[in-house]
């Protein structure tokens, strides 16, 4: 019986780093910024935190934000003296065009 439980547990500290390493996929952009955003998904920011978001990409004068339904937050902000359309996405990716 002894020599299960501790088989058991040798299995089981051998396979839970391999579980945390699929954990580390961040749900929020760090300083990585995805190549493929604004990407669509469930987005968990409020207006003043994506408005936050924007604001310290550097962007001024924000404005019109409005969650669409793909969840990409989207609106109007200055940057350069340029008015431009800007969205923030699910991963907190700031994008503009």
């Amino acid at each position: 019986m002894n020599k299960i439980v501790f088989a058991t547990l040798m299995v089981a500290a051998f396979a839970a780093p391999a579980f945390a390493e699929e954990a580390k996929t961040p749900a929020v952009a760090d300083e990585q910024t995805n190549p493929a955003a604004p990407v669509a998904g469930a987005n968990s920011f409020t207006e003043d935190q994506a408005r936050a978001r924007v604001a310290d990409a550097g962007y001024t004068d924000v404005s019109a934000l409005v969650k669409d339904s793909e969840g990409i937050w989207r609106g109007k902000a200055s940057k350069g003296g340029a008015m431009m359309d800007v969205a923030v996405d699910f991963q907190g990716n700031v994008t503009s065009k």
